[in-house]
């Protein structure tokens, strides 16, 4: 895993401007921890810091190769799972390797396929390559969009970023915010629209997509998305293909040379990668598997169940642990050290993010990487299996609207009315949510209600999917820890997308299918355990002390937020008596807590980035 950066320029030569390509890298050092290196040519100049995974003594990055006389030079961040059929494929065709690294089959795979190599890879990757031959830059990015990738494009000058500051660190390059930015804020954040860069002239490239920049001009195409197929299978086959496919990712994704983790939570999804993981572990005499868990500090005493999380995580971590055979380690934080970190997270991010889930998260990650440098983590299971509530709520699956943010009414009420009539934040929702329902692939002879779980599904996995993935990447590489997701391979989304409402509920449980798939796998009361989400903390402190954060924003006039939002609502809001603070903000985790800590990231992010308004 690393951190990618680069510059095209038709009306300079790049040869002469060293120093500003390092410097775009060097933002990203912390991705990128072992090694740096920059590339320049004429018109193209290319950076890359280094995590080292696999072959840590070779793999060096920029990365060029000549073949038939002609360059090819690439910077590549990710992970592909499929490297070495693919390098036996391309010696088969005549090509030898100096380095046993992905990097380079990556980029003999273009040199041989060209821009059709995309489809052989199974992997997560953000990449780009340079064709001297051609002055072509080819950009692309993972099928699900686990690895980030941003662009800006203005005036012959081409910019993109593993990360959006990145390219803020061009010295031609402003922060600013539009109206559609100020949206994607106060609208829709800690979610981004996607292909949204919230920045002014920053966008993102979606996944699933690639893109080529030369003398013509830019042009993006797809080339994978959801489709919707006929499910031949019946309930048993389709539980020994999610097996099989859960499976072989798994141990795809546990290839590595430096130590590898899972994280436990004692949940399904996070207990069957564990389960998998230390199997394949026990099977190649590999060692005991570490895991690791986050909790806060007295957060036993504070806990209350709810319907969202119905009990605490650690008699269920215990059980895993000794049925797994694994050596495990609890790490805890106090509320103190979590109010700090939410600033850290907004740097991590280079925007306002999910406060305290992303800030716990960063430490959690701080702590993994001095006993490992890679993790498995159980995300998106509950957007590809339909595990979240709103699934299965009839209010939320007839809101009209994200059924993980409800309320875009009450997000409007906290801004100033000229700032809501420039923006408008309710039309702004309802186009977007127009949008993704228009792109929702359909199957013909569907009834209504197996249309509406095919469009929940899709939701989920491209619209609520990304903001966690985004969370993981950036709070992980943040420290320089390598995440990996293996409920994002594609193949396994793919098949599961078209696995109908009945089958996907077999049981008559929330990811049913999932659950059946692991029987024998798993102790039947962990394959049974109600879903319970990513730990956050219940201490009232936390409250007190965002409150108290916010108090002091509103209280100094110079505070860039208070441009944008109603101060005097937002501090009646925060006099409030406590037990008002079950707002919804967004998803499940995002209360009132988490709304007086978004609303200090904006702040934080508004004076840090020093971002200006474009009117």
């Amino acid at each position: 895993m690393c951190g990618i950066t680069g510059w095209v320029d038709w009306n300079k030569n790049l040869t002469n401007y060293p120093t500003i390509v390092e410097d775009m890298t060097e933002t990203m050092s912390d991705r990128g921890p072992d090694a740096s290196g920059t590339w320049l040519s004429g018109y193209c100049a290319l950076g890359h810091r280094r995590l080292s995974i696999i072959d840590p003594s070779n793999g060096a990055q920029p990365m060029y190769r000549k073949y038939g006389g002609h360059t090819f030079t690439i910077v590549y961040n990710g992970e592909l799972y499929n490297t070495m059929e693919l390098r036996r494929e391309l010696e088969a065709r005549g090509h030898t390797f100096r380095t046993n690294c992905d990097t380079e089959v990556l980029l003999v795979s273009f040199i041989e396929w060209g821009r059709g190599c995309v489809d052989r890879l199974n992997g997560i990757f953000a990449f780009a390559v340079w064709n001297e031959r051609e002055q072509s830059l080819y950009l692309c990015r993972d099928r699900l969009g686990v690895k980030p990738l941003f662009y800006a494009h203005s005036h012959g000058t081409f910019l993109f970023g593993s990360e959006p500051k990145a390219i803020l660190a061009h010295p031609h390059f402003q922060a600013e915010i539009g109206p559609e930015g100020l949206a994607e804020i106060f609208a829709v954040g800690p979610a981004r629209t996607p292909g949204h860069g919230v920045y002014a002239d920053i966008n993102e490239l979606k996944p699933g997509h690639f893109l080529v920049y030369d003398r013509n001009g830019m042009r993006i195409e797809t080339y994978w998305k959801l489709e919707a197929r006929e499910h031949a299978d019946d309930e048993e086959a389709t539980a020994l293909k999610v097996r099989e496919l859960l499976q072989d990712t798994v141990e795809r994704q546990l290839v590595s040379d430096v130590p590898v983790c899972t994280l436990l939570s004692g949940g399904l999804d996070s207990s069957a990668l564990t389960t998998i993981a230390a199997t394949h572990y026990n099977k190649n005499g590999l060692g005991t598997l570490h895991t690791y868990s986050v909790d806060y500090v007295d957060n036993a005493k504070h806990f209350k169940s709810s319907a969202f999380t119905p009990n605490p995580d650690r008699p269920w971590i215990e059980k895993m642990t000794q049925y797994a055979g694994t050596e495990h380690q609890y790490i805890e934080f106090d509320t103190p050290e979590l109010v700090d970190t939410l600033k850290e997270a907004v740097f991590a991010r280079d925007l306002p993010g999910m406060a305290d889930v992303d800030a716990s998260l960063l430490l959690f990650c701080r702590e993994i990487k001095k006993g490992a440098t890679v993790a498995i983590s159980g995300e998106a299971a509950d957007e590809i299996f339909g595990g979240y509530p709103w699934f299965h709520r009839e209010d939320a699956l007839n809101a009209g609207t994200f059924p993980w943010s409800l309320f875009t009414d009450f997000r409007a009420s906290l801004l100033k009315p000229e700032l809501a009539d420039w923006i408008r934040p309710e039309q702004y929702v309802r186009d977007r949510y127009a949008e993704a329902l228009a792109e929702v692939p359909r199957l013909k002879g569907e009834d209504a209600q197996a249309n509406r779980m095919r469009e929940m599904s899709y939701l989920n996995i491209t619209r609520f999917m990304p903001t966690l993935l985004d969370r993981k990447d950036r709070m992980s590489m943040a420290v320089g820890l390598e995440v990996r997701v293996p409920y994002c391979d594609h193949r396994l989304v793919g098949y599961v997308f078209n696995i109908p409402w009945k089958i996907k509920m077999t049981g008559n449980k929330e990811k049913g299918i999932l659950r059946k798939a692991l029987e024998g796998v798993l102790p039947e009361e962990v394959l049974y355990r109600k879903k319970s989400p990513y730990p956050k903390t219940h201490n009232p402190n936390y409250l007190q002390a965002v409150k108290a954060w916010v108090n002091e924003i509103l209280s100094d006039s110079s505070s860039p937020i208070l441009q944008f939002i109603d101060a005097e609502k937002i501090r009646k809001l925060a006099e409030a008596d406590s037990d008002q603070f079950n707002i919804p903000w967004f998803g499940q985790l995002m209360t009132g807590p988490q709304l007086f800590a978004y609303l200090a990231q904006v702040d934080t992010w508004l004076r840090h980035y020093k971002v200006s308004v474009r009117h």
